[in-house]
């Protein structure tokens, strides 16, 4: 089968388009010919990461597709089409594990005709979405419905900051804020990005550089952030009394100073979390189906230009998601 792999060097030179042997499945698993795939920003970590000795791995995480096999034990039909949940060996919200198992690295990922993963984890595609939207759901969406409910505890009726929006999580969090019933501030310094965001029902928009207390107005009741270090202090000042913040990355790096007196007095929460378990991956695609949240999804590429993909995800202009779409296979035409 067509893949896109890594190995044999580190960063996106040792990325390549190759013929590696289509997976079978085991007790419990199945095997998925993908429609899409989605990219993340963990795939260039991983890239990064991985030594000139380490051998050729499949990547990706996310992926959207038909079931085209099952192995013993398995109840998932062949021909059910399904989004798959990146999300390995985490069943439970509170059960966190010390590190989230991710699918993808040091597993055969998504880039690719096929994939092969347990039967548990993968879930009825959403009817109303495309196959590239349908893959462009799963890490990003999983994280950004975890950071908000789970660790958030957002409620209707609170204001909510998306600093640096444009990434996969920003897009689905203020989508998913919307739905919830809140009003949402995003940042960005990019002029065209606030655009696009109050187009897609942002309440404000304010520029990176702005005065953020000044421009949002009100105090904010929950803070989403990946940006990291370069906006943390004011992640903190824009809070009411109460507030929380909730950290998901750290883009512009990991190490923040922070005043104990201001957190305390103040009685701020800070929350940290990564990815999420099999049951808020099902209460996602409950929530993307009732509402009918639509992925924004800023261009494909065919399976063959995976590594142009990766390039152009590295060079960071994109607003939402990038996608792989991937044939069907004459078995699953």
């Amino acid at each position: 089968m067509t893949a896109v792999v890594h190995g044999n060097a580190t960063g996106l030179t040792g990325v390549r388009v190759a013929e590696v042997p289509a997976p079978r499945p085991g007790p419990g698993e199945v095997v998925v010919a993908l429609r899409a795939a989605g990219l993340n920003h963990r795939d260039l970590f991983l890239v990064d990461a991985r030594g000139a000795g380490d051998a050729p791995v499949v990547l990706g995480s996310d992926g959207a597709g038909v079931v085209a096999a099952a192995g013993p034990g398995v109840d998932v039909a062949p021909g059910t089409e399904v989004v798959v949940n990146p999300s390995l060996d985490w069943d439970e919200p509170g059960d966190v594990p010390e590190v989230p198992a991710i699918l993808g690295v040091p597993t055969d990922g998504t880039f690719a005709e096929y994939v092969v993963v347990p039967a548990k984890n993968v879930a009825p595609k959403p009817a109303h979405l495309g196959w590239d939207e349908a893959a462009a759901l799963p890490l990003a969406a999983l994280t950004a419905y975890r950071a908000l409910f789970t660790r958030g505890g957002l409620r209707a009726g609170e204001h909510v900051l998306l600093p640096g929006i444009g990434s996969g999580v920003a897009t689905f969090a203020l989508a998913m804020a919307k739905a919830a019933g809140a009003t949402v501030s995003v940042t960005s310094r990019s002029p065209e990005k606030c655009r696009r965001a109050l187009e897609l029902g942002a309440d404000r928009a304010i520029g990176s550089a702005e005065d953020w207390r000044e421009a949002l107005g009100k105090p904010v009741d929950l803070v989403i952030d990946s940006v990291g270090s370069a906006t943390f202090g004011r992640c903190l000042s824009v809070l009411r009394p109460g507030g929380r913040l909730v950290s998901l990355g750290a883009t512009t790096g990991p190490d923040v100073t922070l005043s104990l007196r201001e957190m305390f007095f103040r009685q701020i929460s800070l929350l940290g979390t990564s990815m999420g378990s099999a049951r808020e991956f099902g209460q996602m695609l409950a929530l993307v189906a009732e509402h009918r949240i639509r992925p924004v999804v800023h261009r494909t590429f065919p399976l063959d230009q995976g590594p142009r993909a990766l390039a152009e995800l590295e060079a960071g202009d994109q607003f939402g998601k990038l996608v792989l779409t991937v044939p069907p296979t004459p078995a699953t035409r």
